[in-house]
């Protein structure tokens, strides 16, 4: 007995965090994936357009994106409208005898500026599409030009600001980020959990009462050499309430219990009664509450037995009365600290 649980609860908190350290592991290799599929480094740092020359190198999903600073635009008298709205005006600017066609969004050109001196957008650099072809046939006739003219002034790509999406893009990347800062922060935490169980939730929560990895270390040399009562994830030693469930871990000191009762659960498919689970319900000083859920009706019954006997002032079972107590011994504590164990 003293061998299989030596330093069993250190034990027991390394193997919950093992487990646990799968689901970060498994995003984080996702976040990855979809870095290097998606191009979100490239949204997240666009390329800075060196001119219009080149428009056609920056055709690559991942290097569509870019920043450009655009000099003397001239708006053509055309606007790209899906659905009865206005997504966008087109403009041109001239630059080495080149003509290069560009789409602001509203916000950015005022609705319709005739003229832009200078503007600094973030943008995508597309291929022309119809409605492209379409605006240079216009254009051409504007302009008394052929079609076959302009096309040679003009490149075969064009920049949308509105194909950037801003708002949507930083949203993705702000999720992206969140989710993958949480993941890490959850990772590195579970990871100092494994190495150093004391610094675990359930040992954290200790400081209630005392030093937690003095209180720890007591717990645990208890459970090792004479455990008062053992069921098969909760154990009663001289000094602790243990629970070491497959989810988590809990330690209580005894005379810290104010309140034990258990709850019974009935399961049934359609009107078939098949099965019914006894839940225990502790709740201890300071307002730490703990439930152990799904347990044989025997095994809760030897643990409020023995826990009401080794501390006399525990209050046993469900009843106004004994709630309205304990409502009234910790009415004054205005922040309920709290640990549910999660279901099997």
């Amino acid at each position: 007995m003293t061998e299989n649980l030596d330093h069993y609860i250190s034990r027991h908190i390394r193997r919950v965090y093992r487990r646990r350290l799968i689901s970060p592991i498994l995003y984080l290799i996702i976040l990855t994936a979809l870095w290097l599929i998606l191009p979100l480094y490239d949204i997240l740092f666009p390329q800075n357009l060196d001119g219009i020359d080149n428009l056609s190198s920056y055709s690559n999903t991942h290097s569509s994106y870019v920043t450009a600073e655009l000099n003397d635009l001239y708006f053509t008298g055309y606007t790209n409208n899906s659905f009865g709205r206005t997504n966008g005006y087109y403009y041109y600017t001239l630059q080495n005898k080149k003509c290069m066609i560009v789409l602001l969004s509203p916000r950015t050109c005022e609705e319709g500026l005739p003229q832009i001196d200078s503007v600094r957008i973030r943008g995508r650099v597309l291929k022309g599409n119809t409605a492209y072809d379409a605006l240079l046939d216009r254009l051409s006739q504007d302009l008394n030009w052929t079609k076959e003219g302009i096309s040679q002034k003009t490149s075969g790509y064009f920049i949308s600001e509105p194909a950037f999406r801003l708002v949507s893009s930083t949203l993705l990347m702000g999720i992206y980020l969140a989710t993958g800062a949480y993941a890490l922060i959850r990772l590195l935490l579970y990871i100092l959990y494994i190495c150093l169980p004391a610094l675990s939730p359930a040992c954290r929560k200790l400081r209630l009462y005392g030093k937690p990895s003095a209180m720890l270390s007591q717990a645990e040399e208890e459970l090792a050499t004479l455990p008062q009562l053992a069921t098969e994830d909760m154990f009663i030693t001289e000094h602790y309430f243990i629970v070491l469930a497959n989810y988590g871990v809990a330690i209580v000191p005894i005379q810290e219990i104010i309140w034990i009762y258990k709850y019974s659960t009935l399961h049934k498919i359609l009107w078939h009664h098949f099965s019914i689970s006894y839940t225990l319900h502790i709740t201890a000083n300071k307002h730490l509450y703990i439930q152990c859920p799904k347990n044989m009706k025997s095994d809760i019954d030897g643990i409020i037995d023995y826990l009401s006997e080794a501390n006399h002032e525990i209050l046993v079972g469900f009843n106004e009365e004994n709630r309205l107590k304990v409502k009234q011994k910790t009415r004054q504590l205005r922040h309920p600290f709290i640990f549910i164990r999660r279901k099997e």
